[in-house]
């Protein structure tokens, strides 16, 4: 066991050679198109709707298709059957997900500066625990929306959860919900922070021995 744990101190001590902090660099620098486009879209149609309705969840904002008016719309039903109105003050998220980004990103650099496997791994864990919790806080957020209903709406529903990820029937609405272009990118750049930190263990030792 002591054997164990002295070769994984060993591994993280490692010093990364110029290509894969390069690599590094670049990969973090593909994060700032995360604040730019879309991290989730939610799709509603239903007879009365049969181009459908559409909303986009961004880093920071909530942005409804047809110039915004889908958001507006949307808000109407959710009025109808008790729900609360989406608006942007509801979402804590937009508050703390672009700070939380962006610090990431500046570790990152920080760790392609350092140079050392550990400081790599570490910032990766972080990210992931921070990609995985986000995403729950989303599914949380839909789950409260959908049963926490007011019970004097003018249309009874029964409580339920929203289209989290895939196609789902609301009443009588085809509710979709999928990532979009800035998930990609975020889980998209772990996997490659991930590839990096294999291919460079998997360099034959006398490439990668620690000084000293």
């Amino acid at each position: 066991m002591k054997t164990f744990f002295e070769r994984g101190v060993r591994l993280l001590e490692l010093p990364l050679d110029l290509g894969p902090r390069g690599l590094l660099l670049v990969a973090t620098l593909l994060l700032a198109p995360a604040y730019l486009t879309p991290l989730w879209k939610l799709t509603m149609f239903a007879p009365q709707y049969p181009d459908g309705l559409r909303m986009e969840i961004y880093s920071y904002k909530l942005e409804g298709g047809n110039g915004g008016q889908d958001v507006k719309e949307i808000n109407v039903l959710n009025h109808y059957i008790g729900m609360r109105e989406l608006t942007a003050s509801e979402f804590t998220e937009f508050k703390w997900i672009p700070f939380v980004v962006g610090a990431l990103g500046l570790l990152f650099l920080r760790a392609a500066a350092i140079g050392r496997m550990g400081t790599v791994v570490d910032v990766l864990v972080i990210y992931v625990y921070f990609g995985l919790f986000s995403l729950w806080s989303f599914a949380y957020k839909l789950y409260t929306y959908g049963h926490n209903l007011d019970p004097s709406a003018p249309i009874h529903m029964d409580p339920f959860t929203p289209a989290i990820l895939g196609t789902k029937q609301i009443a009588n609405f085809t509710a979709s919900s999928y990532p979009r272009a800035a998930t990609f990118l975020i889980g998209g750049f772990a996997t490659a922070v991930l590839l990096i930190a294999i291919l460079h263990l998997l360099r034959p030792p006398q490439r990668r021995t620690a000084p000293g």
